[in-house]
């Protein structure tokens, strides 16, 4: 069981972190770093060779080849399956998509 390359865009990132700081404005810094922390594991388990998943219902990313997948059942990780590498290339939270 291997792992391939991760790459995040930019737009990725960004979103993580204005959530962070949504977070961090409500005086929770403790539970920023978890939640930061935890993306980024959960970022570092997609990369692992056996991980397979759907092909994304959002019409949009469907079209750009996106496979997508919850993070605690609020967030959605869109991302592209590569041979070698997985690019990380949105992170929304899962009420905001809608055809």
């Amino acid at each position: 069981m291997g792992k391939r390359k991760i790459n995040i865009l930019e737009q990725a990132a960004s979103a993580v972190a204005e959530i962070a700081f949504f977070i961090e404005g409500k005086g929770m810094p403790i539970t920023t770093k978890k939640f930061v922390d935890g993306v980024f594991d959960f970022f570092d388990n997609i990369s692992i060779d056996t991980a397979d998943h759907r092909l994304c219902a959002y019409k949009r990313w469907e079209d750009l080849g996106y496979r997508c997948v919850n993070y605690k059942k609020k967030y959605v990780v869109a991302y592209l399956d590569l041979t070698d590498e997985i690019i990380i290339c949105d992170f929304v939270i899962a009420k905001l998509l809608k055809d």
